[in-house]
């Protein structure tokens, strides 16, 4: 198989991407047996033809979880229906206060450091902290949720069978029955004592006299504590990458604060944080004068697609004014994710707060980054940063940041 899971490749996928899109925008790779799609047409219409693309996949090491992602029509369109029912625009919105309080609350100790991981410091703690806000569960429950979310996320090893695949399988096994005893427990008291949260509202929606069963509200659970905090803690992480790597949009940025926005839109584009997503054919698929076979495993290249020349003028150039900017990074059609909006809110908060409140910020190290562990995503695993430490003043209780020697 292409090494798509070197540390090397998964920094940088793009050039290969490019070649691929150019050569062999449809793919099969004959070791696995896996068919891969890279150019923007391909891509979307593999998200979007449900005829032809199914989502209850089948890898190497058997069925993919039982999640609304990896669920076709007509059953999708019953869980969708009624996770909406209690994921609401408004339940959204309303979290933007305590988003910004729970920023301030993991900068506030590192800003006198001038130092700081953004990964281990910001990036991931705060949407873990943010979901257990959206459940109303006590936030110090949150290093047993990110730990449940890694052991979730090391599923994407199933894709390439072998020792890891059955190691990741049997740990998400222990993960999955903590998980349930946890969420049985939880809704069990939403039932008895109903609360203004997501919990409650799921415990209570229903569509056509039908609630989610426990399996389903496990699934939604495993989906909300993984893809929902590792896409936002990887858009944060991508972002500072992206502005450090072009200092003139940085300073674009800076002067025009109304663009973050458009900047994130064009983060979630150049760099997307899921970079791909699986499918299975249900007929003989004919793209490109290639033939892909009914029941075949399909990687939907994502990222790929996001940097397509066709679709994206000056495609490998990141510009946070861009506009028009179609990028397919939450995916098309019926299973757009649930969780973008709230994606964007925390990204739009976390990174206004980044960006006033640590000036001066570069790279710490040298080293090229560790990617993280879930092999469909694109991300650091750690991101030393340094910036300009902020002197507390005792008596006036401001804070200042320290001239340069």
């Amino acid at each position: 198989m292409l090494d798509f899971l070197s540390d090397e490749l998964r920094r940088d996928p793009y050039p290969l991407f490019a070649q691929a899109r150019s050569d062999f925008p449809v793919l099969h790779e004959p070791g696995s047996g896996m068919w891969l799609l890279f150019d923007y047409d391909s891509v979307k219409r593999a998200l979007n033809d449900h005829e032809s693309f199914s989502s209850a996949v089948e890898t190497p090491t058997g069925r993919a979880p039982d999640w609304l992602v990896f669920s076709d029509p007509p059953r999708h369109s019953k869980l969708r229906a009624i996770v909406m029912r209690a994921f609401t625009p408004r339940s959204i919105a309303s979290l933007e206060p305590r988003v910004r309080e729970l920023s301030r609350g993991l900068l506030e100790p590192v800003l006198e450091r001038g130092e700081l991981d953004l990964v281990a410091d910001y990036s991931a703690p705060l949407p873990m902290m943010v979901i257990a806000e959206l459940l109303g569960i006590p936030v110090e429950d949150r290093q047993r949720f990110m730990h449940w979310a890694e052991v979730i996320m090391t599923l994407s090893y199933t894709i390439s069978g072998g020792e890891e695949a059955a190691h990741a399988m049997s740990e998400n096994a222990v993960v999955k029955e903590e998980m349930r005893a946890y969420f049985d427990d939880l809704a069990a008291q939403r039932r008895s004592a109903p609360k203004d949260d997501l919990l409650t509202r799921l415990v209570e929606a229903e569509v056509d006299g039908e609630r989610l069963t426990p399996n389903e509200f496990l699934g939604f659970f495993q989906l909300l504590l993984s893809a929902g905090t590792e896409t936002t803690t990887n858009l944060i992480n991508n972002t500072l990458l992206c502005l450090l790597e072009h200092p003139d949009q940085l300073a674009r940025l800076r002067a025009e604060p109304r663009l973050l926005p458009s900047a994130i839109e064009e983060v979630l584009r150049y760099r997307t944080p899921a970079q791909m997503v699986f499918r299975s054919t249900k007929v003989d698929v004919e793209l490109h004068g290639q033939v892909i076979p009914a029941g075949k495993l399909v990687l939907v290249m994502v990222g790929s697609a996001n940097r397509d020349a066709t679709k994206f003028q000056d495609a490998d150039r990141f510009d946070i004014t861009r506009d028009p900017n179609p990028h397919i990074a939450f995916g098309h059609g019926i299973h757009f994710c649930l969780g973008a909006a709230l994606s964007r809110l925390e990204g739009r908060v976390a990174l206004a707060d980044l960006l006033e409140r640590l000036k001066g910020i570069q790279l710490a190290s040298t080293e090229p980054w560790v990617p993280r562990k879930a092999l469909n995503v694109l991300g650091p695993a750690r991101l030393p940063l340094r910036f300009e430490p902020i002197r507390r003043n005792p008596q006036a209780g401001s804070q200042a940041p320290e001239k340069a020697v």
